[in-house]
């Protein structure tokens, strides 16, 4: 056993290195296994950013993600609970230590993208050979199956863009042998544990793992693989719903908090009409998502395997997943039946393994006649699928058919000779091919068409990127500003919204799938700040207004030379480079802030977002508060005082058709110009065209909008734009129709700022450890509320001299909580929703599954 064992583990690291090879060579030469977008944007970001995190200890709150954050809600549907990750960490961690490793930032990363892989690769060809083989009973057949599996496209698309994805691929063979271990021995450790490791390690993937458990059980009901030893359907649902429920009570300290976090995201219901078949993909040659080894096809024509139990289930299954593959409406339910996306297609590749499998121990049985058959069945596929008029056959899929031939020769060689004799050079052939075929999709897919090729050592460390320059006009900054910890400041590098997390300050902006739900609200409904960007997962900037820079403690904006002219009012330059300009912000409020005046949400309902603006400045603004003792404040709307003009377009009705190619309407003001201060002007903008990507431009300022078939549209179409001061506003478009109207335009001049910012700031101590806040605060005005510039989240709890007070969502999206008058000592603390219930259900869970584990395990022997 010892020795299986050993050349199992040798083989599969073999064999992932073979199939990493032409990474490894781009290693060499300084380009890394990840993608150019998400990859860059996020994937090596996100790890960095939580390696330091936890190395400091701090594993619940962060102020520096995005406006901050909760680490579990937020991030759990990355790297939070990943096993894969806290093994890296833990390995580079050691590394560090024993000084065999440098600084963990995102370059570290991207360079450890491929060794991560390699190991990651070679555990899941280990456990997919494990459950096969106690299902095949045949450790070469059942290795080749796990390699088909492991190796198969779908495992280095995902790696490549979307690295966490792909840790899914390790967890599903040992659901399959834990959910065996169950329906043949009555033992429940094994399901207890796997399915806890994946409802920990990333709750979406565990959605899309049980659904594929629960349709493996259904299949194994049908096909009775050996209905002797098996127990009866009933006695197996009440083990299944049993070890369910005990995973699950395991996996709530992470589970929870992680659902709670998607739950609390805001994205627009998908309003698009979802295809029940979509038949366009070729599985055969040219697919991205999932290609059909050649053996599984010959296999599936061989009739005769059917007569195994064990192929059968494996190739009904199999052929059920294609049939999913080509529905939109299936590639929707597994997305939580929201916009379709084929990510599930890895459950196709693991079943296909399984099917070669159980296929290859059978090929001793098989006849010639049959064998014939089956290959001109296969033959007149490939055929007829490559006299297709729209296949374009690029290198990748000319392989594809080199590898066809090479293993139907394999076929007729092992049904030439003796079995016994012909068998290794089949599972060779087999082995060989399918590291053939992942080495050519990750050079001409991948890398080439995919553009992978251009991540780089030299782009990473570029302006582009993450240059030297920027870094150090950011130090400059830290030094301008004495170190304050709190200070951010507003710079995003192009549209890399995780720039902050990258260059390690505080900033504006953030990119991620799960994001503060009231926080989107903030800028997409309640503030309307345009971020530059239409996007559902991304937020950024504060659409350049002053107001709201000083009242999030905004002190420093930073931009490239050409951007200057949309600097926000108030900001004096202090530094430049080559290519870019640091400014400061004059008018800065403290980051603790008292307020004695009230103002309630629905009062400010109808107000225009200046008068929002004006709210927050004058005192706070509750979601519940004193009804009706603050009238809002006051803000005419200046609409009549403008003159309208056309330019290269026609508008009527509040439909808006540009002829030109930057066409639109200019707004004139006829009563003169203001001293000073910024206008916002307000409309609803929705493009009539049924797929159009647009850019709106107002004077310099220029924003992107979605098209209306894109699955990343917020459905937000009320703008407001800051526009400083100017003779005319002009708003422009590229060709076509647009609903345009309840044009609005009001006036800032700064006054109630600067007098806000010339106020006294409170005497306050503030002292943050991680998720910890500590205030010392003398209320000498008899103030009544404390608002913070930290957003409202669940999880947050707070004492004021030892009383518990409740943390209410004040200023639309932060926290804010009642004081006393004089001394206030005032303690903050926060943990990921639910936490210390779940803690307790995850410990009590654990006992009683030891426990259950134990006695089914004494009942099965």
């Amino acid at each position: 056993m010892k020795k299986t064992v050993f050349l199992f583990v040798i083989a599969s690291v073999a064999v992932s290195l073979a199939a990493h090879s032409f990474f490894l060579y781009e290693w060499a030469h300084d380009r890394y296994m990840t993608g150019n977008g998400d990859g860059l944007a996020q994937m090596i970001i996100f790890k960095s950013f939580l390696f330091e995190q936890y190395k400091q200890g701090n594993f619940f709150y962060s102020y520096s993600f995005g406006l901050g954050g909760g680490i579990y809600s937020q991030l759990g549907y990355y790297f939070t609970t990943s096993f894969v990750f806290i093994a890296s960490f833990a390995a580079v961690f050691l590394m560090q230590l024993l000084h065999l490793a440098g600084d963990a930032d995102p370059l570290f990363w991207a360079q450890a993208a491929v060794f991560i892989s390699v190991i990651k690769l070679s555990l899941i060809i280990l456990a997919a050979a494990y459950a096969l083989n106690g299902m095949v009973k045949n450790k070469l057949a059942a290795f080749t199956g796990a390699v088909l599996y492991g190796t198969s496209v779908i495992y280095f698309r995902h790696t490549v863009f979307w690295e966490f994805f792909s840790d899914a691929m390790l967890w599903l063979p040992l659901l399959v042998a834990g959910a065996e271990k169950v329906i043949r021995e009555k033992r429940t450790g094994l399901f207890i544990t796997a399915c806890s490791l994946t409802l920990i390690n990333n709750f979406y993937f565990a959605y899309i793992n049980l659904i594929f458990i629960a349709i493996y059980v259904i299949f194994r009901w049908l096909i009775r693989l050996d209905p002797e030893k098996e127990a009866p359907r009933w006695k197996q649902f009440k083990m299944f719903a049993a070890s369910c429920l005990i995973s699950f009570g395991i996996s709530a300290v992470s589970f929870v908090p992680a659902v709670y976090g998607f739950l609390n995201n805001l994205r627009p219901p998908y309003d698009q009409s979802v295809a029940v078949y979509d038949l366009t993909d070729n599985i055969l040659f040219s697919s991205r998502i999932v290609l059909l080894p050649a053996v599984f096809m010959l296999f599936l024509f061989a009739f005769s395997f059917y007569k195994n139990k064990t192929f059968r289930l494996f190739a009904s299954i199999s052929v059920l997943l294609v049939l999913l593959h080509y529905s939109p409406l299936a590639a929707s339910a597994f997305n939580g039946f929201s916009a379709p996306q084929n990510r599930f297609e890895y459950l196709l590749a693991f079943t296909i393994g399984g099917a070669a499998a159980a296929g290859m121990t059978e090929l001793k049985n098989i006849r010639r006649k049959e064998m014939i058959w089956s290959i001109l069945l296969v033959l007149l596929i490939y055929i007829a699928v490559i006299w297709r008029k729209d296949l374009d056959l690029s290198l990748m899929q000319n392989w594809s058919i080199v590898v066809l031939l090479f293993l139907t020769i394999a076929i007729f060689t092992a049904a030439g000779f003796q079995y016994k004799k012909s068998q290794l050079f089949l599972h060779v052939c087999i082995l060989l091919s399918s590291v053939l075929v992942a080495n050519t999709y990750q050079k001409y897919i991948l890398s080439e068409s995919s553009g992978i090729k251009n991540v780089s050592k030299s782009y990473l460390t570029s302006n582009e990127y993450n240059g030297e320059e920027q870094r150090r006009l950011l130090n400059n900054i830290r030094k301008d500003d004495n170190g304050d910890p709190y200070t951010r400041v507003d710079w995003m590098n192009g549209v890399r919204n995780n720039t902050p997390l990258m260059q390690d300050f505080n900033g504006f902006s953030a990119y991620s799938s799960i994001l503060n739900r009231d926080l989107l609200l903030f800028y997409w409904e309640d503030l309307q700040i345009d971020m530059g960007r239409e996007s559902v997962s991304r937020y950024a900037s504060m659409g350049d207004r002053a107001n709201l820079y000083s009242l999030l403690y905004g002190k420093y904006y930073m931009t490239e030379k050409n951007n200057a002219a949309i600097v926000p009012y108030g900001f004096i330059k202090t530094d430049e480079s080559e290519h870019y300009t640091v400014y400061k912000n004059k008018y800065t409020l403290p980051f603790i802030r008292t307020a004695r005046t009230v103002f309630t949400e629905k009062d400010l309902a109808d107000a225009p977002v200046l008068a929002r603006e004006h709210a927050m400045l004058e005192g706070i603004v509750l979601e519940n508060g004193d009804n009706g003792k603050e009238q809002p404040p006051s803000i005419p709307d200046l609409m009549k005082q403008m003159k309208l003009k056309t330019e290269g377009a026609s508008y009527h009705n509040g439909v808006l058709d540009v002829t030109a190619e930057n066409g639109g309407i200019d707004l004139i003001p006829e009563g003169g110009l203001p001293k000073e201060g910024d206008y916002y002007v307000g409309f609803y903008l929705k493009s009539l065209a049924k797929d159009q990507f647009f850019n709106l431009r107002v004077n310099d300022y220029v924003t992107s909008r979605k098209s209306n078939q894109s699955i990343y549209k917020t459905g937000v179409y009320d703008l407001t734009i800051r526009v400083p001061k100017t003779d005319k506003i002009s708003i422009r478009l590229p060709k076509g129709k647009y609903q345009l109207d309840h044009l609005r335009l009001h006036q800032e001049d700064y006054q109630l700022l600067k007098k806000a910012a010339a106020q006294k700031a409170p005497a306050a101590d503030l002292d943050w450890q991680n998720n910890q806040v500590s205030i010392i605060f003398d209320n000498q005005n008899g103030d009544r509320y404390m608002v913070l510039p930290v957003p409202y989240e669940k999880g947050w709890e707070v004492t004021v001299n030892g009383k518990t007070q409740t943390v209410q969502k004040a200023n639309y999206a932060f926290i804010g909580f009642p004081i006393e008058k004089g001394k206030n000592d005032i303690r903050l603390v926060y943990y990921p929703p639910y936490f210390k219930a779940t803690l307790a259900v995850t410990v009590i869970s654990l006992i009683i599954g030891i426990w259950y584990g134990r006695r089914r395990k004494k009942l099965g022997s």
